[in-house]
């Protein structure tokens, strides 16, 4: 491939890159070098100033901050305790890796799509928060708060719902388990350092049995993440809608 060539195939890459984060966004971004690196996960790019950790951290301050100064007016009366549990409803892990799948970002995200597990796993939330400091960067606060709440707060997070949502998924788990006579733990599988991070998995057994396992680069999101997935395979989230059908009746 000849030089004019590659020069007209970036150039139509860039294009339609800056299409698809448009769509994402809403607005036209400005630095777009700030939205490819927040889109690139470092299994892709192991150098820090090429993929997203560093945009993740700041976007979790950012996005921490608009979400705590949102509940704040919202709830004029409400004490400390009750902001920092909705706070950690709004943003948590796989909240916002949900959020980020529905907006698109899965879409448009680089990884390495070899690795099936990446797929399935919550760097799309990471991803979400490394756009947060994107924006953050390109754009300044009041532009990225404007769009925390129109694009992220306004059509996924509803905070009536929130209210009465149960987030811890260890609590639910050991009530079902206490409740079936059957013996819980977390272990700890695994940990190692993976980028300058200490990565953990964390395991939900049920009587011996390894159910499901989740990753976090701390020990409580990790076991969180578990007893999530181990409450969706019981089945106990369909269970409760089907008693709460009967009981409506």
């Amino acid at each position: 491939m000849g030089i004019l060539e590659r020069i007209i195939k970036t150039d139509s890459s860039t294009a339609t890159f800056k299409k698809q984060l448009k769509n994402v966004l809403g607005f036209a971004p400005g630095k777009i070098v700030l939205y490819k690196t927040a889109l690139t996960h470092r299994s892709l790019k192991d150098k820090s100033d090429e993929n997203n950790e560093r945009l993740e951290y700041l976007g979790d301050a950012v996005l921490s901050a608009i979400i705590a100064d949102v509940l704040f007016k919202k709830y004029p009366y409400k004490e400390e305790g009750f902001l920092t549990e909705m706070r950690s409803k709004m943003v948590n892990r796989n909240q916002l890796n949900d959020i980020a799948v529905k907006m698109g970002l899965k879409k448009i995200s680089y990884f390495n799509k070899v690795d099936g597990s990446l797929k399935m796993s919550q760097i799309f939330g990471n991803t979400l928060e490394a756009l947060v400091g994107a924006i953050y960067l390109d754009k300044g606060f009041n532009k990225t708060r404007q769009w925390v709440v129109e694009r992220i707060i306004q059509p996924y997070l509803f905070m009536d719902d929130l209210e009465t949502l149960e987030i811890n998924h260890k609590n639910k788990l050991y009530g079902w388990a206490n409740k079936n006579s059957k013996m819980l733990e977390f272990e700890t599988i695994d940990e190692h350092m993976e980028s300058g991070r200490r990565l953990f998995t964390v395991g939900a057994v049920i009587d011996g049995q390894l159910l499901a396992e989740g990753k976090a680069y701390n020990k409580k999101d990790a076991s969180q993440i578990a007893a999530q997935l181990a409450i969706d395979k019981l089945g106990l989230n369909k269970s409760e809608t089907e008693d709460d059908t009967i009981n409506k009746k």
